[in-house]
């Protein structure tokens, strides 16, 4: 069941005040830079960045309250010409590219290294614990990329930074000097794709995933063999997904297409939030949230997300209908007030709802309500 915000009296959370202060928290102050705790940003490629001595970028992290203690997120600009400080660490990361074109090493104890080439549009995997180097492939102007880590329970549990970054510990079944590990070939098995890199997420191919919504389609992947999963979804013209609710830490970042999202905890009124390619959404805590294509060409988004809760079966209970006891609802069961908004937006921009038979589809093997 989706979860409500739940506050209480200053005075009883004055009693927790100093318990929300983490190690992670106190690294990031030390590192310089702000957390913007936000779960929508309008554009990932507008948002104001500090200076990062460390690594010889800047940056800022984005990260809400409900999703900083399950992982986390971050974007970094690479200077014109410029290149970050190499870096291991002993939590994962996984890299969106946001604007530009450049190049990153990969390498480790050994000496066995792989380069390989970005542009904007592309995300990847840095295998565990590996030494790697991003560099800026344009002399006139900066690169930027947004990336999801696990670093807030890692640094929480160990407390210790110099273990978290320079442990020696090589993890040789996430990487061992590979020199095609970051081919542009996958293998699909199923909606999984098995690769490192994925170059182009906007065309890269999906399959259908009819029950998540109209016309919904979808490939999903562990770049690195990380266990922050990821997945790339499109929905049609004229179309919207199925509302649903999990745990936190599920970065979404729009990357092609024109819309909006609606979130809210269980029993509330939606919050409606606009997107354009570029965007971020963090759907808090088990809130629902469902994603509109108002707009006039295909839309797709990129999600990054640690975990989901399964049924027996191993099905995620946010694929599952509300009515079978997962995290799902059913367009049957969703407020008219649904429907009427998203015709009006369509309607500004001269189009009509594709919704009609997916509604009637949809009715014919509904489960019934539970009492």
């Amino acid at each position: 069941m989706a979860k409500r915000d739940a506050i209480v009296s200053d005075d009883l959370a004055q009693k927790f005040a100093t318990e929300k202060d983490t190690p992670y928290l106190r690294w990031v102050r030390e590192e310089g830079l702000d957390i913007i705790s936000a779960h929508y940003v309008r554009n990932l490629r507008h948002v104001e960045l500090k200076p990062w001595a460390r690594r010889g970028g800047r940056g800022v992290f984005i990260n809400h309250d409900a999703s900083r203690t399950t992982n986390d997120c971050y974007v970094c600009e690479i200077p014109a010409a410029g290149k970050l400080a190499p870096q291991r660490q002993i939590y994962e990361e996984m890299i969106y590219v946001l604007e530009g074109r450049g190049s990153t090493t990969i390498w480790n104890s050994k000496g066995a290294r792989t380069t390989f080439e970005w542009k904007a549009g592309a995300i990847f995997g840095i295998p565990l614990n590996t030494w790697h180097q991003h560099f800026n492939g344009s002399g006139q102007a900066p690169a930027r990329f947004v990336a999801v880590t696990n670093a807030p329970p890692v640094i929480n549990l160990y407390e210790d930074l110099d273990f978290v970054f320079n442990c020696d510990h090589e993890f040789t079944n996430r990487f061992n000097g590979e020199p095609d590990y970051y081919t542009t070939a996958g293998k699909m098995n199923g909606l999984r794709l098995e690769t490192n890199f994925i170059p182009d997420t906007v065309n890269v191919s999906v399959a259908s995933t009819a029950e998540r919504g109209a016309g919904s389609s979808m490939v999903r992947f562990n770049l690195a063999k990380s266990s922050i999963g990821g997945h790339i979804s499109q929905f049609p013209i004229g179309t919207y997904k199925k509302a649903h609710a999990h745990g936190p830490g599920a970065h979404v970042i729009i990357l092609s297409g024109e819309g909006y999202s609606l979130m809210w905890p269980d029993g509330e009124e939606p919050r409606r939030y606009e997107w354009e390619i570029g965007t971020l959404i963090v759907p808090p805590n088990g809130w629902f949230h469902q994603h509109f294509n108002s707009g006039v060409t295909p839309a797709r988004y990129l999600a990054f997300k640690h975990g989901s809760q399964r049924n027996a079966q191993g099905v995620m209970m946010c694929w599952i209908s509300r009515r079978l006891g997962g995290d799902q609802l059913d367009y049957a069961d969703e407020s008219p007030y649904i429907r009427a908004q998203f015709e009006a937006a369509l309607g500004r921009h001269g189009l009509e709802s594709r919704m009609a038979p997916v509604y009637a589809k949809e009715l014919e093997t509904l489960p019934p309500k539970q009492a």
